[in-house]
């Protein structure tokens, strides 16, 4: 079952208010609070792009898809790649146990890919 999942990249974000965060970004109140406390069963697709130019990622990255008995599928299959468990990464409360030598370390790396100089 594909399932829309924006908890997993609010926290990796570190986006504390979702709701807040939805409506600044053009959502409806109904909207918001509809994609935050219930199982989304349909998206539409202009939301899709708000939701991936406002939290600046890819339409895989909102969904998690997981096999079911009704959606059987080869372990080749492309919806595998959605099919993250337990991915929700906070990156405050990593960075508070990384040395500060190495959090310097991080945000060169950081600053390189931004710039394109990574690559």
């Amino acid at each position: 079952m594909l399932t829309l999942s924006l908890k997993p990249i609010f926290k990796a974000r570190g986006i504390d208010k979702p709701y807040s965060f939805l409506v600044k970004a053009g959502f409806s109140n109904h909207t918001a609070t509809y994609m935050l406390n219930h199982h989304v069963k349909e998206v539409q697709l202009r939301h899709i792009e708000i939701l991936c130019r406002e939290l600046h990622c890819t339409p895989n990255d909102l969904f998690v898809w997981r096999m079911d008995s009704n959606n059987l599928v080869s372990k080749e299959h492309p919806l595998n790649e959605l099919n993250r468990r337990n991915s929700v990464f906070d990156l405050r409360e990593t960075m508070k146990s990384i040395p500060i030598s190495e959090l310097n370390e991080i945000v060169g790396i950081l600053k390189k890919k931004n710039t394109g100089q990574g690559e």
